[in-house]
């Protein structure tokens, strides 16, 4: 691949998705969409790239899920669940008495692990939400991702990554050699593909947004874009879960740090951004709910 191949592709990515590549990361490029070329009858990368600048949006989706980073596993960090559990839930369940309704976000999902702990947090609350209507929303850019985390199957190393045994037995049947999640899991979270850097204004006011370990992928401008627009689609009083390594600080005043919680953000009021108004009649897709109330 020549230097001016590899640099279409720097700019073909970073507009598509958002992900930035340093000038030294060419062999991962290389390794990964090698295999993409043959399969679309591309003897060399050289090749691949002709064809991207012929507008082949197939094959741009391609490139773009190929490069991804799909990397998640159950329970991830455990910190960002212990808050969910103590903190966040018992927050919105005082300020949602009269509603009754709580609707979560899991964007950047991946292969499904991380709504699927939270349905399985949700579980275990099943006697404070009970009647409750509990929306779960998850969301990535790959299409082949969103199919396994429907399915809900999972090997044997997947399943050992971060998950309790004693919920492994609870929740999960064995399917020859995979680990299914139960289909009441499967049924608490609504999987759709969604590009973050497209327009997400549609999906209406969230009252828990968890979006970890995407924006490390991203530059300065579109990490601000993405939180602005994030904090637009959050409840005033609602909460945003960030990565490990990612912070809102030096990027936008719309958020503040909840205590000392570390990776735990609310929305910050007395920013001299405008928010969103809470509408009456949430203009979102209807969502599967869980605990009664379809």
């Amino acid at each position: 691949m020549t230097p001016l191949d590899y640099d279409f592709l720097r700019r073909c990515l970073k507009q598509r998705s958002g992900l930035v590549l340093t000038a030294d990361k060419q062999y991962l490029v290389e390794s990964r969409l090698l295999p993409v070329a043959r399969k679309a009858g591309h003897a060399t990368l050289g090749d691949l790239v002709e064809a991207l600048k012929r507008g082949d949006e197939a094959l741009t989706a391609a490139v773009v899920e190929a490069m991804a980073t799909n990397e998640s596993f159950f329970f991830r960090d455990k910190i960002p669940f212990e808050h969910f559990r103590a903190i966040v839930m018992p927050a919105l369940i005082a300020a949602r008495r009269n509603a009754r309704t709580i609707r979560i976000w899991c964007a950047a999902a991946s292969t499904g692990q991380e709504p699927y702990s939270l349905a399985m947090c949700l579980k275990d609350m099943t006697h404070d939400i009970a009647g409750w209507r509990i929306e779960m929303f998850a969301s990535d850019l790959c299409g082949d991702v969103l199919e396994k985390a429907r399915q809900g199957l999972y090997s044997q190393f997947e399943v050992q990554r971060g998950l309790p045994i004693q919920l492994l037995i609870k929740h999960f049947t064995q399917v020859g050699e995979l680990w299914q999640i139960a289909p009441e899991l499967r049924a608490m979270v609504k999987f759709r593909q969604l590009n973050l850097l497209a327009d997400f204004c549609q999906l209406g006011i969230f009252d828990l947004i968890f979006c970890r370990n995407v924006l490390i992928y991203f530059d300065q401008e579109t990490k601000i874009d993405v939180l602005d627009r994030l904090s637009r689609a959050i409840a005033t009083d609602g909460f945003l879960v960030l990565g490990a390594a990612e912070t809102v600080v030096g990027l936008t005043d719309s958020f503040k740090v909840v205590g000392d919680k570390h990776g735990l953000y609310a929305p910050n009021l007395r920013s001299p951004k405008p928010w969103a108004p809470r509408p009456a009649k949430r203009p979102a897709p209807r969502l599967v709910a869980v605990n009664g109330g379809r």
